[in-house]
């Protein structure tokens, strides 16, 4: 890295609507930026600063109501983020996500603009052409565009990006645990010798925990029955626990969990269905935990996990089922899972390469 990660100037992060991995990043680079001496204001719905907790940690937040999906209160957020950066000496603004990166776009603030895309667009039909047009916009108008995988960054460049690169996005330093695994698995009244399977994520079609959700049904026929756990809120709630319902599947939805250490060291194995990821928060932490991982072979997990997880296709039933009878039959096959995932974990990125990383972007932008 050349000398250009020395920048220590003032800065605007800005992020929508969140409540998982992109709101931890954002935090966790804010705090590293204005440790490293740079100024940092972060511009995000009030909702955000609660949940992470930015005011709370000694950094600049001012409200900026960007929700989840674009509408007519768009024009609100282009008006409350121009006054939040009125008059500050900010020389740069960097947004987290398609629905920050637009806001930010249409604002006009006259600053460089580093967007970092950290998901693909996966609706169809209307939906999906307007998702289509949103990141052509935000393609186009950033300075620099940072992916958090790889097929982001080409997918950004297709849509006529100026200048586009990979951006490093760490998982946060996971907290010890504070509970013993059996005071974990008494929380489900698991009995010794019964596996818990857990996945943490927000609850959103995209990440196919319906597919979860009928495996465990499917899982009901071994013994000892699994149990099935997914921390995590978000739109999907209410479909997935009418159908756990139905099928009469041991599945528990646990909510928003600030506990997840203690959930992984409570767990046998770790699960990710979804059907597109870049550097899937949930799936880091398994592996820096040691928990024997499956995950779908989509976006950025494969480069990710390497040969650490199991990795199976996406929105395949049979696949996932085959999958975690494999793993809950063979000890031996967990075990060393469980080995190699802490060692893939030690190649990834870290917090402070990041904060590092995009500082040299930050000094590239306003140079």
């Amino acid at each position: 890295m050349s000398s250009d990660d020395n920048w220590q100037g003032s800065v605007v992060l800005v992020l929508a609507s969140s409540t998982g991995g992109i709101g931890q990043h954002v935090a966790s680079l804010a705090r590293g930026l204005q440790a490293a001496g740079c100024r940092v204001l972060v511009c995000g719905p009030a909702a955000t600063d609660a949940h992470f907790g930015f005011s709370a940690k000694g950094l600049e937040f001012a409200p900026v109501e960007i929700p989840a999906d674009p509408g007519p209160q768009d024009s609100g957020a282009i008006r409350q983020l121009r006054k939040a950066i009125a008059g500050r000496d900010a020389q740069v603004i960097h947004a987290h996500g398609l629905r920050a990166g637009f806001v930010v776009s249409l604002a006009r603030t006259g600053l460089p603009v580093v967007v970092t895309w950290h998901n693909a667009v996966l609706a169809r039909g209307l939906k999906g052409q307007a998702g289509a047009l949103l990141e052509r916009i935000v393609a186009r108008n950033a300075t620099l565009t940072l992916g958090a995988s790889e097929d982001l960054v080409q997918r950004a460049l297709t849509l006529g990006a100026k200048r586009a690169r990979l951006g490093p996005v760490a998982a946060p330093e996971l907290a010890a645990p504070k509970r013993t695994r059996s005071a974990v698995r008494a929380e489900f009244r698991l009995k010794p010798a019964t596996p818990l399977i857990l996945s943490v994520g927000r609850l959103h079609p995209q990440k196919r925990y319906d597919l979860l959700v009928d495996a465990a049904a499917r899982w009901r026929e071994l013994s000892p029955v699994p149990v099935v756990a997914v921390a995590g809120s978000g739109p999907s709630y209410m479909p997935l626990a009418q159908r756990a319902s139905q099928v009469h599947a041991p599945f528990h939805l646990l909510g928003h969990r600030t506990d997840v250490p203690d959930l992984l060291l409570g767990a046998d194995l770790a699960v990710v269905t979804s059907d597109w990821e870049a550097r899937q928060l949930f799936a880091q932490e398994a592996l820096n935990a040691g928990v024997p991982l499956i995950v779908t072979a989509v976006g950025g997990l494969p480069g990710l996990v390497g040969d650490a997880a199991l990795q199976i296709p996406p929105g395949d039933l049979e696949a996932l089922d085959e999958a975690v009878r494999r793993m809950l039959a063979d000890p031996e096959l967990r075990a060393g899972y469980a080995a190699r995932g802490p060692v893939q974990a030690a190649s990834w990125p870290r917090e402070a390469d990041v904060v590092t990383d995009v500082r040299a972007a930050y000094a590239e932008v306003t140079a």
